[in-house]
This record gives C-alpha cells, sequence and structure tokens, in this order.
C-alpha cells in the first residue's frame, strides 16, 4: 500500500475506485465499503481510502478531537485491507471553504476516479453541504460510478464511530471490539517508566499515548500485548499510577505474561480485551503488589476463554 500524506500535489494516472470519510477505525461499518472497493478490483480499478490528515472539526470547532486511530494507527490497519493506496490529504482552508462540485472535480482529476464508494450518511464539502445525493447528481457530469451503501446495524442502531467511541468511554471494551471487528489498541513506543513493577518482580512495559489518543477509562484491563508479530496476554493500567505518584502523565502500562525480554524503543501494540477494576491508590507498595497478583490471575483465567463476539 502507498501512503500518500503532506501533500495537495497527488496525480495518479491508473483508474481508480475510492472511498472518502474520517475512518476512525475501521469499524465494521466501513468493512462493507472495502469489501465492494476491492470487487472493483476486477475491473481493473486501483483502490483508493481518502481521508484528512486532522479531523476536520478539529478546525471548524477549533477543539481537539479524540480519535480512535491516530494517523500512524490507521496507516497500520489500512495495510491490512488489502488497499493500494491511503491518502491522508491537508484540511486546508482552501479545501474547507470548497463546493462540493469542486471537490469532486478535484478528486476526479487528480485521482483518475471511475467509482466513488460512500455510506449514506457520507457529508463533505464547505459547511458539510454536500451528500450521497450530490456524489449521484455529479456521477454523469464528471465520468464515475456512485455506489451507495446502506449503514450497517447493530441492535437497531447504526455502528459508526461515534457509537464505539461511547463503548470504549463506558469501558465496555467487548461491545466495542464485536463493532470494531477487531480488538481496540494502542501503538507505540516502549519508554522508561519508574521500574517499580521490576522491583515487585511483576515487570511492565510503558506507552505514552499522543494527546488525541482515546483511552478507556482508568483502571484494570485483561490485555493482550503485541510483540514482534507474537501475541502475548497481559494485563494493563490505563492511567496515573496514583500510588507511585501525584503528577504522573496518562500512560499504558502493562505486565506481559510469561515475558521478559528487553523491549525499550521497540514498537508494540496493546490490545484492550476486559474491564477488571477502576484505577485506585493504595495505601501502600505492598498492598499494590497484592491487588496486581490478583489481577493478574484473573487475566490468566479470563485469556482462558477469550473469544471475539461477532454480530
Amino acid at each position: 500500500m502507498e501512503y500518500i500524506r503532506e501533500t495537495t500535489e497527488i496525480q495518479i494516472t491508473e483508474p481508480t475506485v475510492i472511498s472518502l470519510g474520517k475512518f476512525d477505525g475501521l469499524h465494521m461499518g466501513h468493512k462493507l465499503l472495502v469489501d465492494i472497493m476491492q470487487k472493483k478490483k476486477q475491473d481493473g480499478l486501483k483502490t483508493v481510502m481518502f481521508t484528512f490528515d486532522i479531523p476536520p472539526r478539529t478546525i471548524v470547532d477549533r477543539e481537539m478531537q479524540n480519535v480512535l486511530t491516530t494517523n500512524g494507527e490507521k496507516e497500520f490497519i489500512f495495510s491490512k485491507t488489502g488497499m493500494d493506496y491511503l491518502i491522508e490529504y491537508p484540511f486546508t482552508e482552501e479545501v474547507r471553504t470548497m463546493e462540493p462540485e469542486a471537490f469532486i472535480e478535484m478528486l476526479v482529476r487528480q485521482l483518475n476516479v471511475k467509482c466513488i464508494v460512500a455510506g449514506k450518511d457520507f457529508r463533505f464539502g464547505h459547511n458539510r453541504s454536500g451528500n450521497y445525493e450530490t456524489l449521484e447528481k455529479y456521477s454523469s457530469v464528471y465520468g464515475y460510478e456512485a455506489v451507495i451503501v446502506e449503514k450497517k446495524e447493530y441492535q437497531h442502531r447504526e455502528i459508526s464511530s461515534t457509537y464505539i467511541r461511547e463503548e470504549i468511554q463506558a469501558g465496555n471494551m467487548e461491545t466495542a471490539n464485536m463493532l470494531l471487528g477487531y480488538e481496540y489498541f494502542v501503538k507505540g513506543k516502549v519508554v522508561h517508566g519508574k521500574r517499580l513493577g521490576r522491583t515487585l518482580g511483576i515487570p511492565t512495559v510503558n506507552l505514552l499515548p499522543p494527546a488525541e489518543k482515546l483511552l478507556p477509562p482508568f483502571g484494570v484491563y485483561v490485555s493482550r500485548a503485541v510483540v514482534g508479530g507474537k501475541p502475548y496476554g497481559g494485563i494493563t493500567n490505563v492511567g496515573r499510577k496514583p500510588t507511585v505518584g501525584a503528577e504522573n502523565p496518562v500512560g499504558v502500562e502493562t505486565h506481559i505474561f510469561d515475558f521478559c525480554d528487553e523491549i525499550y524503543g521497540t514498537e508494540i501494540e496493546i490490545q484492550f480485551l476486559h474491564f477488571l477494576r477502576k484505577e485506585k491508590k493504595f495505601d501502600s507498595v505492598e498492598g499494590l503488589k497484592g491487588q496486581i497478583e490478583k489481577d493478574i490471575e484473573s487475566g490468566r483465567a479470563y485469556l482462558k476463554n477469550y473469544k471475539r463476539r461477532k454480530i
């Protein structure tokens, strides 16, 4: 997959099928679009996922938006789909104020678009004035096919990034993972912590996710760590570790079961499977250690029968 970003000077000469959106978390609803695009490959079209480098609401509403997937994680997810191109287009003032027809014309001209695949909720252009009907209206003018897809639902609600975000914020990881079709994760390089876990005989690895990354509520989770492509069970604390300091940054700290390698500076993936308990401040380090040992026991028991639910 070719990852194109930080430029508006793009020219794809091969005919393409394209889908556009925020694609915040490649969830089960998005996968309907991906499946249609893959079928279009049989017609000789290259597949293009088109998104912006920042959520448009960050500019429009002038506030940071928490995301399910950072830009780096988005590249990681889409690389697994068989897409030919992922375009992360700069959301400039010119793009923000572009009228829907001008935006369509730009896409067709720069990306040689022959087919656009979109959901019925897709909005684009200045003040979000363009929709799926706009795509259909201009298809004959600019020579592309518009394929409009009904939204996938679960329990009478449309599957969306908003729905998944709500489940994660409530700590309902099983439901969030089912809607995503994969385990919600944080990906990053292992950084040095205070090494308290090692002195307790319970070594941990630490990640410091970027501020825009949506994390589940502070607490302890049954998790899975993927190191060098190999999965390991574990337990993960999300939060500030109040027992060992009041001003710790928000972090993701994981004890990986049956693992003792030194992996500082290595990029790993931490997947959240199940909420165990809220983060709390213990009266002593010994009390903390006793609770972690109980968490490890609970985590191992959960993992014995773990299987992600499917819609």
